[in-house]
């Protein structure tokens, strides 16, 4: 390997040291490091660049955890002991070195600390986990690209990355607003894999993030329409937001999944089967409702409480 300048300092530094701050500002000798462990500080002659801002990053607060052993501290605490690394003036087979790492192996060594929060409670089994994308193909630990969550780009352009089909809807008319950074994907998405969705039988994809009591996400801004409600509209609580409605954009109004009002509600009441909740099957539009009528084809106009209703039976004023 070459001797380069920055690693013959990486290394005097390190020999000539007896007593060295610790990361945490206090003095520790040197020799009562664990066993393999140099130090972060010994870390900063040959790599001077991710050392001047690491105090920005979100890892720093390991460094002055008193609860946390040395060995969860700094550097090593991803990357291992470092101390056959240095004496063998920067070989990259003696450390653990994330882009040699195979998917699994750099989700493992993450999930080392991160393992507390329930949110990645479904990581594993996740899609983005079973797709081989792991947490070093959307964060960046070193230089990252937002203030928060060490994103190596704005949230929006990591997805976007992967999803251009998504990107197309949210450019149609009628649209979410998250070009625009009203909101975000994971307002809605839980990129760490979540829990089986609560609506349509749980066949939706599990990257959904769940509202209160176990919800759909939509409610949580959303919330007038969550109820509870002495009359509920099945197609709400049953089969959920995405049986009228597509969540990310589109061409009609309200993100209604057919141009015209009527259209979408002869889906399902068309009299069809014996379902509901008298077991009569969904009923039918009422014969003094002539649909060529285009006052009869907005059914809205008149059953505005189509979300849920604590007066009418028929979602009325």
């Amino acid at each position: 390997m070459g001797f380069s300048l920055k690693r013959i300092f990486g290394y005097f530094l390190y020999t000539s040291l007896l007593w060295a701050p610790n990361s945490y500002g206090q003095e520790k000798k040197a020799s009562a490091l664990p066993a393999g462990y140099a130090g972060s500080i010994m870390c900063r002659g040959c790599h001077p660049d991710i050392s001047a801002n690491f105090f920005r990053n979100a890892h720093f607060k390991s460094s002055v955890d008193d609860r946390i052993k040395f060995e969860q501290k700094g550097c090593e605490s991803c990357h291992g002991p470092g101390k056959a690394h240095i004496e063998a003036k920067g070989d990259k087979s003696k450390i653990i070195a994330f882009s040699q790492l195979s998917p699994k192996q750099s989700l493992d060594n993450c999930l080392n600390c991160h393992t507390q929060q329930l949110g990645r409670a479904n990581i594993r089994r996740s899609s983005h986990t079973t797709a081989d994308v792991v947490c070093t193909n959307c964060h960046s630990i070193h230089k990252a690209a937002t203030p928060k969550q060490l994103l190596a780009k704005p949230q929006t352009d990591l997805c976007y990355g992967c999803h251009s089909n998504v990107q197309a809807q949210f450019s149609m008319p009628v649209k979410h607003r998250v070009n625009e950074g009203f909101m975000q994907c994971s307002d809605c998405h839980n990129p760490h894999g979540g829990d089986a969705p609560p609506t349509r039988m749980s066949v939706r994809p599990r990257m959904m993030a769940h509202g209160l009591q176990n919800e759909e996400a939509c409610l949580k801004c959303h919330v007038d329409k969550r109820g509870p409600f002495v009359f509920e509209h099945a197609a709400v609580r049953v089969d959920g937001c995405s049986s009228c409605h597509v969540p990310h954009g589109g061409m009609n109004a309200r993100l209604l999944n057919r141009p015209q009002v009527f259209t979408l509600c002869l889906e399902c009441h068309n009299g069809a089967g014996n379902f509901g909740r008298q077991g009569d099957g969904i009923n039918l539009t009422p014969g003094s409702h002539s649909l060529t009528d285009p006052k009869y084809q907005n059914c809205t106009v008149c059953h505005v409480r189509i979300h849920g209703s604590n007066s009418h039976a028929s979602f009325l004023r």
